[in-house]
């Protein structure tokens, strides 16, 4: 009896583990979700002077040229839509009724652009020169202008002396000076379009104009070029018949060769420069296809001066011999290396535009200036790619330390006032509060480091154009 006394004296101690009820989010707190002013008026079909009256809220800018910009809340912009249309159907009309005039816009925009085209045709065109026809003045467009030139000459003169000779080594030069001529010009268009402004439609622009246009262009030297020659050379040896005097081939060969090699030259030259400039070899800066318009100039225009040297050889032979089989094998190998030229070319182009990788190296310098920033711990499933045209797109994710990112939030605030709320804090609905407040304010800060972190990458390395950092 006196142990059941004692022990009924001594006070219970029970712990009561305070925790905040689980809410169960519906759609009633997406009423708090944001909305920028151009969405409210295309959305929800109001106009400016609508939002002035409606609750303005300052946010920070994912754009690298505005430091903050404004948004509204998506349920004041829904409930003023309601007030200024009476209801969800006369909304959806309205809609429909601006999208049909979207439409009806877009169809007299292009019927008017058609117009003043072929006024411009007929009237000529009084504007000064542009951006795009400045690009044909120096680099790679004047390199492809020059080449364009030379090479139809030449397809002139060499397309007379194949008529005067009969030669099917002059046919297959006739011929290769063609290919070239209609696939620099092919490459002078894709030069024009990929000085075209990124649009919605494509968001990253037009520079892969370029590869696209020298990818045809290699399929164009083994259709028209190599095919060709090599069908003519074979014809020739079937079929071989005598050959006239070459004295005025010879002649155009020689012509040949010095506008070739001249064109040759500049390309070489635009490459070298190129190549100083990126910091990477001759031989590095073709293979990679950094410029495939130079790219395709180079390799035509040494193809060019080999497939000269090829036929001028075999004419000579058969000049001497008077057998007509080695003219014929001279077609051949002028296709042969048409042929070797337009698998390289195509090899080359379709590698880039596949969107391969960079160099390892500039993958681990991009990585390192990473993970020594103090707010990152860790990178992960790195990714960089070449886009073409010296722009790369850098994507990674990356583990952020919330200490870090947390101190740089506190470093910016009044820590008396701060101290101060805290202890104010004695319920655990102002705890809460308290909690909502602070975390949503770190949590912009983490978004304002991202920025801060693509910003410095992209300064420290021109290349890389775009950048995803993924926050794991």
């Amino acid at each position: 009896a006196g142990q059941k006394q004692s022990f009924l004296k001594e006070p219970i101690q029970v712990k009561v583990k305070a925790v905040l009820k689980k809410r169960e989010y519906g759609p009633k707190y997406t009423q708090n979700n944001f909305i920028t002013g151009v969405r409210a008026i295309n959305e929800f079909c109001l106009k400016s002077s609508d939002l002035d009256q409606l609750r303005k809220i300052k946010r920070r800018s994912p754009h690298d040229d505005t430091e903050s910009f404004t948004v509204y809340l998506r349920s004041d912009v829904e409930a003023k839509s309601l007030e200024v249309w009476g209801s969800p159907e006369a909304l959806a009309r309205e809609r429909k009724r601006r999208k049909e005039a979207e439409i009806k816009y877009r169809e007299n925009l292009f019927r008017n652009q058609r117009l003043l085209w072929e006024y411009k045709q007929f009237f000529g065109n009084t504007k000064p020169r542009s951006s795009t026809a400045a690009m044909f003045l120096k680099g790679p467009g004047k390199v492809v202008m020059v080449a364009i030139c030379i090479n139809g000459l030449n397809f002139f003169f060499k397309l007379l002396a194949w008529v005067y000779t009969g030669s099917a080594s002059m046919f297959s030069e006739a011929i290769h000076s063609l290919a070239d001529t209609c696939n620099q010009a092919l490459l002078a268009l894709g030069i024009s379009q990929s000085a075209r402004t990124p649009d919605p439609t494509h968001p990253y622009g037009f520079s892969n104009m370029r590869y696209i246009a020298s990818l045809i262009s290699g399929v164009g030297i083994f259709m028209m070029g190599a095919g060709l020659s090599w069908y003519h050379g074979i014809i020739g040896l079937l079929h071989p018949h005598p050959i006239e005097s070459l004295l005025w081939a010879y002649c155009i060969l020689a012509g040949s060769l010095v506008s070739e090699g001249a064109t040759l030259l500049v390309a070489i030259n635009e490459i070298r420069r190129s190549a100083r400039a990126k910091g990477v070899s001759f031989y590095q800066y073709v293979v990679q296809s950094r410029d495939p318009s130079t790219n395709v100039v180079l390799l035509e225009d040494a193809a060019a001066v080999l497939s000269v040297a090829i036929a001028a050889t075999c004419m000579g032979l058969t000049s001497v011999t008077g057998n007509p089989y080695y003219d014929s094998v001279g077609s051949l190998g002028v296709g042969t290396l048409l042929g070797t030229v337009s698998a390289f070319l195509i090899y080359t182009n379709t590698e880039a535009l596949l969107g391969r990788s960079i160099q390892p190296d500039q993958v681990q310098r991009l990585t390192e200036f990473l993970e020594s920033d103090p707010v990152v711990r860790a990178i992960h499933d790195v990714k960089a790619t070449d886009m073409g045209m010296s722009k790369v797109r850098f994507k990674a994710e990356v583990d952020f330390d919330g200490r870090v990112v947390t101190r740089s939030y506190l470093e910016k605030q009044d820590i008396e006032q701060l101290l101060q709320e805290i202890q104010q804090v004695k319920t655990l609905e102002e705890l809460e509060a308290f909690m909502l407040k602070h975390g949503e304010n770190i949590i912009d800060t983490l978004g304002a480091e991202v920025d801060r972190l693509e910003k410095d990458l992209k300064q420290r390395n021109p290349d890389v154009r775009h950048v995803d950092l993924e926050i794991l």
